[in-house]
């Protein structure tokens, strides 16, 4: 699969029993043997579960929940959904059972707010991006790497009992625990001061991305 250009548009899908649970449209800032590099700023299109939008928007915790047992029926319906109020750089290595994504404040200096671990089946390429599938866990950490919280953890045993979640998901996520704590604690990886990526901010020449004719196909 070839490389992305900084610049071009790239689609995350979340991609679950053969059928797309999310479609989000990034822009490449680096594409690199390391990891592949996205962001985006408020504006950024995107397709996500209707009833994850509600919740996001209420705080339900019963329509969150509602989600889970959407997907696992296969019974969900995709509404536009436009990314809002923060920037975000996610970095996404080949092989890894995890991304780390970086929140900024858009709305005042651009500082970074919060690092976040997203837990997810390691990137397939695509023609248009990659796909994934997120499995419910999360870590939140601090921007200085002081401390960290699990997150989602009632969410993720739910997901487990639902099937959402198999046992070699489970697995591969147990050990991808142990590596993301470890990048943490040493400062390496993304959150290598060296790196950069703290310090992130949106290419303010570049339009915000749009979600391509075809987004929902799978190949």
């Amino acid at each position: 699969m070839r490389e992305f250009r900084p610049g071009e548009t790239a689609v995350r899908r979340d991609v679950f029993r053969r059928k797309v649970w999310s479609a989000q449209a990034l822009r490449v800032v680096e594409d690199t043997p390391e990891a592949l590099v996205l962001g985006c700023a408020p504006g950024a299109e995107s397709l996500a579960p209707t009833t994850w939008i509600e919740s996001l928007l209420t705080g339900d915790e019963a329509v969150r929940l509602r989600a889970l047992t959407d997907l696992t029926d296969g019974n969900w319906k995709l509404g536009q959904w436009i990314w809002r109020s923060t920037a975000l750089l996610q970095w996404l290595p080949p092989g890894t059972w995890f991304s780390v994504n970086a929140f900024f404040d858009a709305t005042g200096d651009g500082q970074l707010s919060r690092w976040y671990v997203n837990f997810q089946r390691p990137m397939r390429r695509t023609p248009l991006g990659f796909d994934t599938f997120d499995l419910l866990l999360d870590l939140v950490v601090a921007p200085d790497l002081s401390r960290w919280d699990w997150k989602d953890e009632d969410e993720y045993a739910h997901g487990r009992r639902l099937g959402v979640v198999s046992e070699v998901e489970h697995r591969a996520v147990e050990r991808a625990r142990g590596e993301a704590v470890a990048m943490i604690e040493e400062g390496v990886g993304p959150f290598a001061a060296e790196r950069g990526l703290g310090g992130w901010r949106p290419e303010p020449h570049w339009p915000n991305p749009q979600l391509p004719a075809g987004a929902l196909t799978l190949s």
